[in-house]
């Protein structure tokens, strides 16, 4: 693609988003959001293939800002990292902090920063791979930009796909984001710890979660006190 039609495919993103476009303009601006998305499951099938290829095991984590997906990320890494080889690529508009985290528990990290995009996409999962050795990994999570709506559009490619949340963003959380639970293996309801002071209604939580995706495995979890931690682990088939 040249540079001249990025530009133009970010023009009608940007018009599409502000609901300015009109007319073909706005027929052009759906249709080149249509050709993304198909691009982008392609590539992510490419990059399942890939981790396949070379027996890699892949996680994309989701979630919203604080929903503590950095904190259950690094509490499956103290007790995984002396066992598996671990790559943790961390999503965010800005910063490195959340690299920073995960690069004390003995995983290598690596921090996409995606500036004005809302959730990583296999572009940018690509861009990281075809540069690394996969030979040195048993284990790659992907920890997407904070964000319960965007990452929606787009797959990664990886084994699973976990949305997490948390019972501070109330009961209602779930239900009202249906489309990311509706695509994830694992929905975990993190800040257990919390419930008693809270009094959020997490049976709720589960049942909507069952209710949108009957195949979606549910999981109360407390990244502070590694609450079902081990859980998790086995969850996503890893040797605890």
């Amino acid at each position: 693609m040249s540079d001249k039609e990025e530009r133009e495919i970010q023009r009608f993103m940007e018009l599409d988003s502000n609901k300015l476009t009109k007319g073909k303009e706005r027929e052009l601006a759906i249709q080149i959001e249509e050709d993304i998305m198909k691009q982008n499951e392609v590539l992510a099938d490419q990059i399942n293939q890939e981790f396949k290829k070379y027996n890699i095991k892949s996680i994309d984590i989701v979630g919203a800002i604080g929903a503590g997906k950095t904190a259950i990320i690094e509490k499956i890494l103290e007790k995984l990292a002396s066992k598996y080889r671990v790559l943790v690529i961390c999503g965010d508009v800005t910063t490195r902090v959340d690299a920073n985290r995960i690069e004390k528990h003995n995983a290598e990290s690596i921090q996409i920063n995606t500036g004005r995009e809302c959730a990583l996409n296999a572009y940018h999962i690509n861009q990281i791979i075809k540069n690394k050795d996969l030979n040195n990994y048993d284990l790659i999570i992907i920890e997407n930009v904070g964000n319960l709506i965007c990452p929606s559009d787009f797959i990664l490619g990886t084994d699973k796909r976990v949305t997490i949340v948390s019972i501070t963003e109330g009961e209602w959380v779930i239900e009202k984001h249906p489309m990311l639970f509706k695509m994830s293996d694992v929905a975990v309801i993190n800040k257990m710890d919390l419930a008693e002071i809270l009094e959020t209604n997490v049976d709720k939580m589960i049942n909507d979660a069952k209710k949108i995706n009957p195949n979606i495995q549910v999981i109360t979890t407390s990244a502070k006190t590694g609450k079902n931690i081990d859980k998790l682990i086995e969850i996503f088939g890893l040797e605890n």
